[in-house]
């Protein structure tokens, strides 16, 4: 009875060992089992998921495309209503002609990726003739500034300073070898001193028409030092001369002959005429210098020529923005004179001018030049004066500020290039546009 007992015990321990071997073997298991379980629903999930939005991502395609079919076709309409609808004059003027609706248009328009087989628009390179020239910093008067408008005054007050240095050698000899000469050597140092303030009107006659008066008056001064060689002077003799008076009266007028249409210029034609009414140079009397025998020299300065002249010149402007390229060309026609020495002719004068004026802005510009006059020989009672022949040569720069819609300011630099010249010439304006009183032409 007990062995049975206990046999049966051991055999239930042993069952119950072999239970628990076999349920932890098949744990394992089953748990895998049922995760492969869950990814294979989930994987289920996401390709139904993707499916979808496939199907939504078609719809939605094919809105877009109906919607750009349907703005193609009224930009197609809009088109042809704005290009080949006829107007409502021409309707009326030919009331059986068909009227081109929009339907028609769009049908009979043409593809748009065809090109057109005339040219659009109109040619670039030709160009609109400008009602004015433009404006470039004054360098002259024949250069520069703006044509006054129509029914518009100009008033200008300027003032100029001028400034020169040179060597003269005055020979009263006469020479018997090579570098020996018998007689009077003088040499003398010249600085000269100009101020000229001015004051200038213009009125516009019409948009490309003017006329111009300008009054000027001048002071002058002289500071000459001489050392004759021949008389053993051991200082410089020096003396001062000075003179003020009104100048010279100018009167000018310009207009604009071309518009500058077709790639051709703008041309303007100017005549200045200078009429002597300041002190003429012939009216002043010499005395003799203290110390230095034969040599004399002018008790006062003249402020004019003491003939009248005569200046055509024409004037060409060339725009290319923002610069304008300019030249000129002059002949001065200066008048002969009778004085108690007899008929002094100063003979005339030939000159010209090119350079460029740059547009920084609306309100700031600035110009390069040069400038070259050639006088001929003066002579007296016919007989020519010989030396008398000058070339005067300057480098010019000018500069404009626009300050108002009605001043500018206008400032100009004149470099001496050649021993004629002056060695500096500055010119500061300032031309103020007020309204005038028009007269119709």
């Amino acid at each position: 009875m007990d062995y049975n007992y206990s046999y049966v015990s051991k055999k239930k321990a042993q069952n119950n060992r072999f239970l628990i071997v076999f349920l932890s073997l098949l744990l394992p298991w089953h748990e895998g089992f049922a995760e492969e379980l869950n990814n294979v629903d989930l994987l289920k999930e996401y390709k139904k998921l993707l499916a979808e939005q496939q199907k939504e991502f078609q719809i939605q395609r094919k809105i877009i495309a109906d919607q750009g079919q349907e703005l193609q076709q009224m930009k197609a309409r809009l088109d042809a209503l704005s290009n080949q609808a006829p107007s409502n004059k021409q309707v009326a003027e030919n009331p059986k002609k068909p009227v081109v609706t929009a339907a028609t248009s769009q049908r009979s328009a043409p593809p748009p990726n065809q090109l057109p087989d005339k040219p659009v628009g109109k040619d670039p390179t030709e160009k609109k003739g400008m009602e004015r020239p433009p404006e470039i910093p004054r360098l002259s008067e024949t250069v520069g500034g703006v044509l006054t408008r129509k029914g518009k005054i100009a008033i200008e007050p300027s003032l100029q300073y001028g400034y020169s240095d040179n060597y003269r050698v005055f020979l009263d000899a006469y020479t018997f070898i090579p570098a020996i000469a018998i007689g009077l050597i003088d040499i003398r140092q010249i600085k000269r001193h100009t101020m000229m303030a001015s004051l200038a009107a213009r009125y516009g006659i019409t948009d490309r028409w003017e006329f111009e008066l300008r009054m000027p008056y001048v002071y002058r001064t002289d500071t000459q030092r001489s050392r004759p060689v021949d008389i053993s002077a051991a200082t410089d003799e020096t003396f001062n001369a000075s003179g003020s008076s009104i100048g010279d009266l100018e009167i000018a007028t310009r207009y604009q002959l071309t518009s500058g249409a077709n790639g051709w210029p703008i041309l303007v034609g100017n005549v200045l005429t200078t009429v002597p009414t300041g002190k003429s140079p012939f009216d002043i009397e010499y005395v003799n210098a203290q110390g230095v025998p034969g040599a004399t020299y002018p008790s006062e300065l003249p402020t004019g020529v003491g003939y009248f002249s005569f200046q055509p010149s024409i004037t060409a402007l060339y725009p290319t923005d923002p610069a304008v390229f300019f030249g000129n060309i002059s002949y001065n026609y200066n008048t002969e004179t009778k004085q108690n020495f007899g008929t002094f002719d100063p003979g005339d004068t030939i000159g010209f001018s090119f350079g460029l004026g740059f547009g920084i802005n609306d309100r700031t510009s600035f110009s390069l030049g040069y400038s070259h006059r050639h006088v001929f020989t003066s002579a007296v009672n016919g007989i020519d004066i010989k030396g008398s022949e000058l070339d005067i040569g300057q480098f010019l720069v000018g500069y404009s500020f626009k300050y108002s819609p009605q001043t500018t300011f206008n400032l100009s630099l004149g470099i001496g290039t050649t021993d004629d010249a002056q060695g500096v010439n500055l010119n500061f304006r300032m031309p103020m546009t007020f309204d005038f009183i028009s007269v119709d032409l």
